[in-house]
């Protein structure tokens, strides 16, 4: 079965904290031996990273904020591909949490909500419909190609505090199943990271960091076990105690959307 093990140069989007760069370390550390292109807003910490971890060339980086319009996205796309004509994998780690409280709809913040769909979701399909020419040309070579979206537990069961973070991270995961259908015929593959809450930033600006901390996962934890999917090539990745909700509400439903709409897949 095609994994991770087979990529030859490997970009990570939202790669300067948290999962994004714990992942991004670990596929440099594989024994393939892999570029990896860390890619994220925060300057100083990309040139940090090149300067810890780029010693050898196969560490490189690109300034990348996501939450952009569709032109921006598209020149972005253009540049990294021309950077990296072997770019075989792409995992979208980037992502931002809002609070809403519906009960309050005139304090409702809309400027946080479109910022949270765009990063979250809108730009993420965007940038994975402008990698897919690519992909699918380096497929048909015969060259393992993956799509890596990072949703969450969410996507199964939300949390109504961060009801339109859920939201996306749902949307996400539906999507990625029928994009996974449609590719089925082809090298391009999409394989699903479902984390739990994991040790991360993503907190920090809602003020409850000190509370989650006391149950999340930790990130080296988390890393480890996201790196056995992603080595065994395994199309969901469902988390800790996401797997229980997975094997719950989730199991079996791709062979119903395939024999629903792709019966030669069955």
């Amino acid at each position: 079965m095609a994994s991770i093990g087979d990529s030859k140069c490997v970009l990570v989007i939202g790669a300067t904290a948290g999962i994004g760069r714990s992942l991004a370390l670990s596929i440099l550390s594989l024994p393939s031996k892999p570029t990896v292109v860390v890619a994220g807003r925060r300057k100083d910490r990309l040139d940090q990273l090149h300067k810890e971890h780029g010693h050898d060339g196969r560490l490189a980086t690109i300034q990348m904020d996501i939450d952009v319009d569709r032109i921006t996205l598209r020149k972005t796309v253009e540049d990294v591909i021309a950077l990296h004509p072997k770019l075989d994998t792409i995992i979208f780690s980037a992502g931002v949490q809002h609070q809403f409280d519906w009960t309050k709809p005139k304090v409702v913040n809309f400027d946080n909500f479109a910022s949270e769909l765009n990063t979250n979701y809108t730009a993420v399909i965007t940038m994975i419909t402008y990698f897919l020419p690519h992909l699918l040309k380096l497929g048909s070579s015969g060259q393992h190609c993956f799509i890596v979206p990072i949703t969450s537990g969410l996507a199964i069961i939300p949390s109504p505090s961060v009801s339109n973070y859920s939201a996306t991270k749902a949307a996400l995961h539906s999507f990625g199943i029928s994009l996974s259908v449609q590719l089925s015929d082809t090298n391009v593959h999409v394989m699903e990271i479902m984390p739990p809450l994991v040790e991360s930033e993503l907190h920090d600006h809602q003020g409850t960091t000190p509370k989650l901390s006391k149950i999340w996962m930790p990130l080296d934890e988390f890393t480890v076990l996201a790196m056995d999917g992603l080595k065994r090539g395994d199309l969901h990745i469902p988390i800790g105690a996401v797997q229980q909700r997975y094997d719950k509400f989730e199991e079996g439903k791709v062979d119903v959307v395939n024999a629903m709409f792709n019966p030669r897949k069955t």
